[in-house]
């Protein structure tokens, strides 16, 4: 895997095609491997969204070999035009398949799809391939392991207070935060769960006053979602507070205070999407990551001292999700 700055891209392409020739590459078989580039909205190593999408990479990456499947990736693109214009060099080198991992890249992604028909392209998190037939979608139902975590965030909480630091109000970001609330509140319905959203993913200093915010009001528990939580996390592990985290593992930041995260695996999806291209089918199906289909990860932090009663609660609950005993009143 390697970084490729997209001023380089017109360059890179005709190294390509002077070494592999000008037609495709054909999805792994005897052309060549599986080619995939991916563009996110920050770096990959943000322990959030965009470094969940370069794991999954990586994974599958070490499970077909090398030699069978390669990724290229954009991080930082946070400039909706400059991803497009990354998305649509992309294309023009002849990759099998073009990841557009951000919701703000929907609307550019329906205009560059159709004008690259032989070429398969994903974005997320959303459900929605807007009927065009090299376009696939995938999302995490997040309020599955929102509702895990706030289930042990209300048993572990003292003060009867927790606080949540959201970013904006959309998509995996929203369904955890409700996720979390619902999963708190049928725990202990007497708790109280502070939510502040800050209307942005990246901004940590906003995650961080946030935060203070929370523990001023008491909150001994906190989570959030996107990568400015690490803003949130460094209030947390200062004031002593617990930490539920999503979308990838962040025990690294603060193993003392990080009780578990919920992490997402998009190569569940990817693997799927890879067969189907490689079969000829360029997209028009959506995927969501669960539980059930180990799209979706509870990892405790084994360097915290969870009770015994509070993890069998956790995996309980997490059993009772998979199996249907559960509902969770959030999301479709």
């Amino acid at each position: 895997m390697k970084r490729i700055s997209i001023f380089l891209t017109l360059l890179l392409a005709g190294l390509v095609l002077a070494a592999c020739g000008t037609g495709g590459l054909g999805g792994g078989g005897e052309e060549g491997p599986f080619r995939v580039a991916v563009v996110m909205p920050s770096a990959i190593n943000d322990l959030a969204f965009s470094q969940s999408m370069y794991d999954a990479l990586v994974k599958i990456q070490q499970e077909r070999g090398e030699e069978n499947f390669e990724f290229v990736y954009s991080d930082g693109m946070f400039v909706v035009d400059d991803a497009a214009a990354a998305i649509r060099d992309y294309a023009s080198q002849g990759y099998d398949l073009i990841i557009a991992h951000g919701s703000q890249y929907g609307a550019p992604l329906q205009e560059i799809a159709p004008d690259f028909p032989e070429t398969s392209f994903a974005w997320g998190t959303a459900g929605d391939t807007f009927g065009i037939p090299n376009v696939f979608a995938y999302e995490a139902l997040s309020q599955q392991g929102g509702y895990v975590n706030g289930v042990m965030a209300a048993a572990l909480s003292k003060s009867g207070t927790i606080g949540v630091v959201g970013p904006i109000e959309v998509g995996d970001a929203k369904l955890y935060v409700d996720g979390f609330i619902a999963g708190a509140k049928a725990t202990n319905p007497d708790i109280q769960v502070n939510v502040n959203y800050i209307g942005s993913f990246s901004d940590v200093a906003l995650a961080s006053e946030a935060a203070q915010t929370h523990a001023d009001a008491g909150a001994d528990v906190l989570t959030g979602s996107a990568q400015m939580v690490v803003g949130a996390i460094g209030v947390a592990e200062e004031r002593g507070i617990l930490w539920f985290g999503t979308q990838a593992n962040q025990t690294s930041l603060a193993p003392s205070i990080v009780v578990a995260n919920q992490v997402y695996d998009w190569s569940v999806a990817l693997n799927q999407m890879i067969d189907l291209i490689e079969q000829g089918t360029l997209g028009g199906e959506a995927y969501a990551l669960s539980l059930s289909n180990g799209g979706l990860l509870i990892e405790f932090n084994p360097d915290f001292d969870l009770p015994a009663e509070v993890k069998t609660l956790a995996e309980e609950t997490i059993q009772g999700i998979i199996d249907g005993s559960i509902t969770i009143d959030v999301g479709g």
